[in-house]
């Protein structure tokens, strides 16, 4: 079970458990929803989220991913991050940790 981690606002979360996927702005912006492995995460919080409140860390299970997600190269952080290709099902988020 590959897990990999999205951040996000608690309203925005709550919003997608009634939907019953989760959606952010860069999936119409750039194709994708932004992704973190376990260790990048603490490099997102301080590079994208100084300074805000009410985070949450969405823990999710790519094996129950209906979208497809794929590893690809940042040339800003040299290095490559999980982008997923569509929406998140809410079933494949497994926990949801605040930050």
């Amino acid at each position: 079970m590959p897990v990999i981690y999205h951040v996000t606002t608690a309203d925005a979360w709550n919003a997608a458990k009634e939907r019953g996927f989760y959606e952010h702005p860069s999936l119409k912006e750039e194709g994708f929803i932004h992704c973190s492995q376990e260790q990048q995460v603490a490099g997102v919080l301080e590079r994208y989220f100084a300074g805000q409140t009410s985070l949450v860390k969405l823990v999710i299970d790519t094996d129950k991913l209906t979208s497809k997600y794929v590893f690809d190269w940042s040339p800003s952080t040299a290095d490559t991050f999980p982008h997923v290709y569509g929406q998140i099902n809410t079933e494949a988020v497994i926990d949801v940790l605040e930050l």
